[in-house]
């Protein structure tokens, strides 16, 4: 063989563990598996994840470049705090961007953009069952995910779109704790299927200025539940 293309296959193998561990990692510190400031050791991760120094520190930094784990120096890593003031801008933030977004698809979406959302909102109306599985959280979340995604990407904005996704990555963990709160409450999840079907409705209607500011008040109202959980969690 090759050597240079045997160097290839063994940096993308190399590579390919590097990701792997990113993605478990930021999905266990998402979920609270790492609570914050949590001390991340490296002998813990090892035996966790069965994976190397090499592929962990890679994801630490990584990670450490999306502010969900701080490095200490000489010390290793750490979990990223949690604040409520932290809660607060970035919940705002995503708001004030997707709520422009918005507007913005209002004003420049065509047929096939609106046929999406009738797609993506009758998917996620359907979803009606409370039983209490990680399974039902992930599927009502891709579909909550993916009815969003369809309201908002006819701005037609590519640059936006990558600024959208961003705000909604720092915005994870928080939110996560919102879905272990609500998505399994019957009533809950008919009050977020109300507000899904107001804020469809005015936006496949045009009503410009009603849509913009249902999807903000929408975005906005886990805070208050998220507010409550840290707050008794200590995590404030």
């Amino acid at each position: 063989m090759n050597s240079s293309l045997f160097q290839d296959e063994k940096a993308d193998a190399k590579e390919n563990l590097g990701i792997r561990a990113y993605k478990l990692l930021k999905i266990d510190i998402i979920k609270g598996i790492f609570r914050p400031d949590e001390k991340l050791r490296m002998s813990v991760l090892k035996a966790r994840y069965d994976l190397g120094i090499g592929p962990l520190r890679e994801a630490l930094s990584q990670l450490v470049a999306e502010h969900l784990v701080v490095a200490i120096s000489q010390r290793g890593y750490r979990v990223a705090p949690m604040s409520l003031a932290e809660l607060k801008d970035i919940y705002d933030a995503r708001a004030q961007v997707e709520a422009m977004m918005l507007g913005l698809a209002i004003e420049r979406g065509d047929d096939a953009w609106e046929a999406n959302i009738l797609a993506k909102s009758y998917q996620l109306a359907k979803l009606t069952e409370t039983s209490c599985s990680e399974g039902l959280l992930a599927l009502w979340d891709r579909r909550h995910s993916d009815f969003h995604t369809a309201m908002v990407i006819g701005c037609n904005s590519p640059h936006l779109m990558k600024v959208r996704a961003g705000l909604f990555d720092k915005v994870q963990r928080y939110r996560f704790l919102w879905l272990k709160e609500t998505v399994f409450s019957a009533q809950a999840l008919e009050a977020k299927r109300q507000e899904h079907a107001a804020l469809a409705d005015a936006t496949l209607e045009r009503r410009k200025d009603e849509a913009v500011s249902l999807m903000h008040e929408h975005l906005m109202s886990p805070v208050p539940i998220i507010t409550q959980v840290m707050r008794q969690q200590g995590v404030a």
